[in-house]
């Protein structure tokens, strides 16, 4: 090996050394020295270029934030001066449109035009926690009114906008497209809680646990593992995002070891929730007449926390935060709103010739519920409180049956109004088509 490297070397130098080979060798050279020296000028410039352009960026930098140069800025600023203005205001506890106005030093013409319009329309309705824009020019130190937008409801949108002394009143609707879904889940530790946990929105949770509360008592049939399936409508926009729910088609639980399944049908122009027999879900009295209260006392003898005795309990005890409403277990009439002693706040409401109901140590009562008032079965009538006899908020619930107080968790009522022949027949055919479309929509 060693033999044909020495070799090869030797024919190497021996071409180098003719002339032709002399020849080859200068040319090559001057190629890399050309190619050297146009390296080192390139690399030369661009760390020029470099330079140059660090020292302008440090320079701009200085002179922004020199006092001179602020001084200048705020001075063209303040010649500047636009006459418009844009305010967004989050609407409080009892503002009304009029009194937003004069807080933000808008003329008196201009909101008595705007109060006049709008209340022409009746879209003078303004909630809490809502955003309202304003867009304002001054004139002689007093905004006139250019612009003003504020919500109503999930998709409707007023705008109002000045067209020269006056004002032009716009309704803006948003286009939704409605989405059906079936959505499932077990209950870890409530219903609420799983049901966020799955995605359902809070007031459909509402509706769901309103529909059941003939069946079910959500504070104490509940067990881990129990399953619900809600298949309801949603309103989406263009962004696909939701707006608004609409109204549940089907409600199921598996609960207490049973399967209740419920179906939305209209009977006698009137939207109610029948299970597959077709029988009404609405009894006389629901379960329970609070959500979210724990049952710390129940019917039968005890020893009476404050007097120190025993003593016949003739209610069920609901133990929950003060302010928590109170519901009408069903409808009837109010027979007496009032003090009651012992019992603090108290109401008393007539179902029918058999039943009649007692809320006791209440914080107090909604408005509107006074005696001889007709109330609706879930009409919130009250709120938790701890008035009278009571050693923390809870409600005190009594049932009456033909003049004697009984045990209302242990009460059997009859099972809901069921629909006659020809009507059976039209829910028949609207559960199946029901059916149908929660088996496609659970693929």
């Amino acid at each position: 090996m060693f033999k044909d490297l020495f070799k090869n070397l030797t024919i190497l130098h021996k071409f180098l050394s003719s002339n032709k080979g002399h020849i080859i060798f200068k040319k090559y050279s001057i190629y890399f020295l050309s190619f050297s020296i146009f390296f080192i000028v390139y690399m030369f410039v661009v760390t020029q270029l470099n330079t140059y352009n660090k020292l302008k960026q440090d320079n701009l930098r200085s002179l922004l934030n020199s006092n001179e140069f602020n001084n200048v800025k705020n001075y063209v600023i303040k010649n500047l001066k636009s006459p418009y203005r844009e305010y967004q205001h989050i609407v409080k506890n009892n503002d009304t449109i009029e009194k937003i106005l004069v807080s933000y030093n808008i003329v008196n013409e201009d909101i008595k035009n705007i109060v006049s319009e709008i209340r022409k329309k009746k879209l003078s309705n303004i909630y809490s926690k809502t955003l309202i824009n304003i867009v304002t020019k001054e004139e002689n130190k007093k905004n006139r009114v250019i612009r003003i937008d504020y919500p109503i409801n999930e998709i409707t949108t007023i705008e109002i906008k000045r067209d020269k002394d006056k004002f032009n009143v716009k309704e803006n609707i948003l286009r939704l497209i409605k989405k059906e879904v079936v959505i499932s889940n077990s209950i870890k530790k409530s219903l609420y809680s799983s049901a966020i946990e799955a995605g359902i929105e809070p007031n459909v949770i509402v509706e769901f646990a309103n529909i059941f509360g003939f069946e079910v008592d959500f504070q104490r049939d509940i067990r881990k593992g129990d399953r619900f399936e809600i298949y309801y409508e949603r309103y989406l926009d263009e962004d696909s995002v939701i707006r608004k729910s609409g109204k549940i088609i089907y409600a199921s639980m598996f609960v207490n070891d049973k399967e209740i399944s419920l179906y939305n049908f209209n009977y006698k122009n009137r939207s109610g929730y029948y299970d597959v027999n077709g029988k009404s879900v609405i009894k006389t009295l629901m379960k329970t007449p609070i959500n979210g209260a724990r049952l710390s006392s129940g019917f039968g003898m005890r020893k009476h926390p404050i007097l120190g005795f025993n003593r016949l309990h003739k209610g069920t005890d609901f133990a929950a935060r003060s302010g928590t409403p109170i519901m009408a277990s069903g409808s009837g009439y109010v027979i007496k709103a009032r003090w009651c002693g012992g019992g603090g706040n108290c109401i008393k409401i007539k179902h029918n010739s058999t039943y009649q109901t007692i809320y006791a140590h209440m914080k107090g009562f909604a408005k509107g519920i006074k005696e001889g008032k007709k109330v609706r079965q879930g009409q919130i009538i009250g709120y938790v409180g701890s008035t009278g006899m009571s050693t923390g908020p809870h409600l005190h619930y009594e049932v009456v049956k033909n003049g004697k107080k009984i045990n209302s968790q242990k009460l059997k009522l009859p099972t809901g109004k069921g629909l006659n022949k020809e009507d059976r027949n039209k829910f028949e055919v609207e559960r199946i088509k029901i059916d149908v479309k929660l088996a496609n929509l659970r693929k």
